[in-house]
């Protein structure tokens, strides 16, 4: 049951398309009676990892160019076409953090934001476990970053100030924390 709450597309233009995201704009009107144009952004599918080794989270340090900043954040990047979630955290955590994770666990799935964002524009957060460090890093060309190692409760303590703004963070973390206990529960 609906309850006049779906809304029905007429027509979709795409009006910027780049290699990250395109936007859409979409004539749509409701059961309900109003209509009108909106717009939405079709983004990658991609990843975050959360990995804690020897007691710290690994992290990667980076210059974003949205908030023109530095910003310290949970490894991570595009999945890749064909690539399943688990196969792009292990891939982006090698590339940005120089560790091999030897088991990686889908912890699960959100929409960034559903009001702007398409269906398939999804995070994926995967918790990669029984690290190996290689001590190389492979960033992607146009990336700079550095990785580093803070406390968990560092982390937490900061989300939402300094470095720490990434709102995908404070999801992974979340789904993490859940994660461990359930685990502990057992």
């Amino acid at each position: 049951m609906s309850d006049g709450l779906l809304w029905t597309t007429d027509s979709v233009k795409t009006i910027l398309d780049t290699p990250v995201f395109t936007v859409e704009a979409k004539l749509q009107h409701a059961e309900a009676g109003p209509k009108g144009t909106y717009y939405s952004i079709q983004g990658k599918r991609c990843v975050c990892i959360v990995a804690e080794y020897e007691g710290k989270l690994i992290m990667v340090r980076q210059w974003r160019h949205g908030s023109e900043e530095i910003t310290a954040e949970l490894p991570g990047g595009v999945i890749d076409e064909g690539e399943t979630p688990e196969h792009a955290a292990a891939r982006e955590l090698e590339e940005e953090s120089g560790f091999r994770a030897g088991k990686i666990t889908l912890l699960g799935k959100i929409n960034p934001n559903p009001a702007l964002f398409n269906k398939g524009s999804d995070l994926h957060v995967c918790l990669a476990e029984e690290l190996t460090p290689t001590y190389t890093l492979h960033p992607d060309a146009d990336e700079v970053i550095q990785n580093t190692m803070v406390p968990l409760t560092e982390v937490i303590d900061g989300l939402g100030s300094g470095e720490y703004t990434h709102a995908f963070m404070g999801t992974a973390l979340l789904m993490y924390l859940r994660h461990k206990r359930c685990s502990e529960s057992i």
